[in-house]
């Protein structure tokens, strides 16, 4: 694992580290020597990832609410840590329609409170705040959005993010602009996919649902175009931007991490690389539910992070597919735990991975 060996040492701070996302960050940076302290709710899907890889028993969990601003700072203090990963977030479209107070609070107020508790910690170097391609404010181009658009998310989920953004680009000019104050950045990524995602209204959790029932995969929008990619593939992209800050904060602002093209997919194609990967005569139809807005297209363009982190996508969506039902394959906690510490390895120790990381 030398290829992330920059972090062996160092120690991390992870909000969100419960969840899908940050259970998959919590083992790279284990593999890589890390010293870790996760701060979040209780595991928010049943079942966890964090719960069957027992996460908690190989780092420093706490259990907390972001919007508790006077427990997060104390839980900064007290590890001291040398950089910070915000993945803490309510990140369901769906929910922040039925609980949108709810999703500004944690989404906005939740941005406010780490920050806050980096700018009242000394010895924070590197902040990376973790938000989505939602941000945009999405004109359906057939082209990807650059860092540089307008921010503004349709929906409370989206809108929220974007909010995070601007209180982050807030802090940094405010508080964080001196040579030697902690570097903040925000990387936005797409849709991912990967083994442990139990939440709803996603679309490969949705697929393992049905077929584990021996039920038909049900679509709501066959036609509408995602950039899909692996966790660990945005994942990486953090750490290398946390890395490549960390020595040098000119690099500080915001960062697409997105697949390439062949990984920008209809949810039907989506669903028949699913079916193809699963086999025993898996199949899905169309029904939809006069749900709330969705985008039919919405693309990151990359180049920045191409360009300036030498960051790049590695495993396309025919792969990302087949690691996803790789694991869903598996009967044991013990046989899970295994597979996302190969599938880490076998990712970081690629034939291109010196291209990412």
């Amino acid at each position: 694992m030398n290829k992330i060996s920059f972090f062996k040492g160092k120690k991390v701070f992870i909000t969100g580290h419960t969840g899908f996302k940050g259970t998959w960050l919590c083992h790279i940076l284990l593999q890589a020597g890390a010293e870790i302290t996760g701060y979040a709710l209780v595991s928010p899907t049943t079942p966890s990832l964090f719960i069957q890889t027992r996460t908690a028993k190989e780092i420093d969990s706490i259990t907390g609410d972001v919007r508790n601003r006077d427990a997060l700072i104390k839980a900064v203090h007290d590890a001291k840590p040398d950089i910070i990963f915000h993945l803490a977030a309510q990140p369901i479209v769906r929910l922040s329609y039925r609980e949108p107070t709810a999703t500004y609070e944690t989404n906005v107020i939740g941005t406010v409170n780490i920050l806050e508790a980096i700018r009242l910690t000394e010895g924070v170097r590197s902040f990376v705040n973790v938000t989505t391609d939602k941000v945009y404010e999405n004109k359906e181009w057939h082209w990807g959005y650059r860092e540089n658009e307008n921010l503004c998310g349709f929906d409370p989920y989206s809108n929220s993010k974007s909010c995070s953004e601007l209180v982050t680009y807030g802090y940094r000019n405010s508080f964080f602009s001196d040579k030697d104050a902690t570097v903040v950045s925000t990387a936005r990524s797409g849709n991912v996919i990967g083994g442990g995602d139990y939440a709803v209204d996603r679309i490969i959790p949705d697929c393992i649902r049905a077929v584990s029932a021996g039920k038909q995969i049900v679509l709501r929008n066959p036609h509408s175009i995602r950039p899909y990619q692996h966790v660990l593939e945005c994942l990486a992209g953090y750490l290398l931007l946390a890395e490549r800050q960390y020595h040098d904060k000119a690099l500080e602002g915001s960062y697409n991490f997105g697949p390439g093209d062949a990984s920008c997919v209809t949810t039907g194609e989506l669903a028949e690389l699913f079916c193809s990967a699963w086999g025993s005569g898996t199949e899905w139809i169309v029904q939809g539910d006069q749900g709330p807005h969705e985008a039919n297209f919405l693309k990151l363009d990359c180049s920045k992070s191409k360009v300036v982190l030498g960051w790049k996508p590695f495993w396309e969506i025919k792969t990302a597919v087949e690691k996803v039902v790789e694991f869903a394959k598996n009967d044991s906690d013990e046989d899970r735990t295994q597979c996302v510490e190969r599938q880490i390895q076998e990712y970081f120790t690629g034939k291109n991975i010196s291209e990412i990381i």
